[in-house]
């Protein structure tokens, strides 16, 4: 055998040797908690899982599936003992940024930040997962609240989706002229109304007033957000809601849009679904119900592409091996995000997975998401769970016309206040 040829079997043997020596590799564990307990939405995730042990054979999941509530309690446990599981469900926000200052999260910006997989998913969308310029996890499913409308009804009076918050009023006036309903809300449930300042402030004051009120540069009681409630005064001032808003739910809201009694409600992507729920035929409206971005404020210091929504995703806990963090980087990859959007199961995060979306609404929202650089969280996530439920009982209060928009700013910015301290 000539030299060559021996170098060349050595070489590839080195090879093969290393190739069984990484296949094999060190066993590693991943705990995995997610909440979707419908066997179908479990399947799925099963098979990502089963996916990534047949390319990691060292690799065993361990996959817990609870119900929400039953996750939030027994989530809250662990953290407590300090033991996370290494994957599991959050929607980002005040209780991710908890866990952060707490060390109980694995921080993996390194493999985010000028990464290849980090460059696939929404600027937006993925500060949702941050914290102090650090991120934690990543979306998969990120939506957008919005204005549902009935395409019959602005069709039939002549209105068309609305651009600017004048607009909007225009219109208002028009569809309660003609005897319907022009905006349905849940405002005993108190976080369909919160929607509507939140979105004024967001559109009024832009990513600068929110971060400047956070970090106390400024203040929750500052000009966009004094203004954000005039701004809702003016529409409350219209009476544009049915008869008993204040004490009615979400369903209640979700029902008149849906059997075409109210021309349109703000709400998330979730809509058409809760929708169809409350409704005889279980259909909804079909192809009549139409989604616009919420109107921009004249003189706002917003953007048109800003964006407020929520949605779900994935942390890591302090513990989590490099493992996990690729596992991650699976199931949000644009095969396993594009397999969902096409079951109609989420909106994705992935850039070009909504092209997999087949309804016109859902493709919409995931544009608006995938161009927005600031997305902002509702507020009663975002922000620590006491502040938020302060947002939305201040937010009621100017509903109800029981508190001026400065007293409800001043509400909101003295809550913040107090509870991080």
């Amino acid at each position: 055998m000539s030299l060559r040829k021996l170098g060349s079997l050595v070489s590839l043997l080195i090879l093969l040797c290393a190739g069984m020596v990484f296949s094999a590799g060190k066993q590693v564990t991943i705990t995995w908690w997610h909440l979707d307990t419908q066997d179908d939405y479990k399947a799925e995730w099963q098979k990502m899982a089963d996916d990534f042990m047949a390319q990691h054979p060292n690799v065993k999941i361990e996959i817990t599936v609870l119900e929400n509530e039953a996750f939030k309690q027994k989530i809250a446990t662990v953290m407590q003992s300090g033991n996370p599981p290494d994957l599991f469900r959050s929607w980002g926000g005040g209780v991710m940024n908890e866990y952060a200052k707490a060390g109980l999260l694995r921080d993996i910006t390194k493999d985010v930040v000028g990464t290849k997989w980090g460059k696939t998913i929404g600027k937006g969308s993925m500060a949702v997962y941050s914290y102090k310029g650090k991120y934690y996890g990543a979306p998969y499913d990120m939506g957008a609240v919005g204005i549902w409308y009935n395409k019959a009804i602005f069709k039939k009076l002549g209105i068309k989706p609305f651009k600017t918050w004048s607009e909007l009023i225009a219109g208002v006036k028009k569809i309660k002229a003609a005897g319907i309903i022009p905006i349905a809300v849940g405002e005993g449930d108190k976080w369909p109304g919160h929607f509507w300042w939140v979105y004024l402030a967001v559109r009024l004051g832009g990513k600068e007033a929110f971060d400047k009120a956070y970090t106390r540069k400024g203040s929750f009681a500052d000009a966009p957000f004094v203004k954000a409630g005039e701004k809702l005064k003016e529409l409350i001032e219209l009476e544009p809601f049915q008869p008993g808003f204040l004490s009615a739910g979400y369903n209640d809201e979700a029902s008149l849009v849906g059997n075409g009694k109210a021309a349109m409600e703000l709400m998330g992507q979730w809509a058409p679904y809760v929708q169809n729920s409350n409704t005889p035929d279980g259909k909804g409206l079909g192809k009549d119900l139409g989604w616009m971005p919420f109107p921009m404020v004249e003189g706002g210091a917003g953007k048109p592409t800003d964006v407020m929504g929520g949605g779900n995703g994935y942390i890591l806990g302090k513990n989590a091996p490099d493992e996990a963090v690729e596992f991650l980087k699976h199931i949000v990859s644009y095969k396993y995000n594009a397999r969902l959007a096409e079951q109609g199961r989420i909106t994705p995060v992935v850039k070009g997975a909504e092209k997999a979306l087949k309804d016109p609404n859902a493709l919409q929202i995931a544009k608006a998401v995938s161009l927005a650089d600031y997305y902002q969280l509702y507020y009663d996530q975002y922000l620590p769970p006491a502040v938020g439920e302060v947002v939305k009982d201040a937010v009621q209060a100017l509903f109800a016309g029981t508190k001026t928009p400065k007293e409800a700013a001043e509400m909101i910015d003295k809550s913040f206040v107090e509870n991080m301290k």
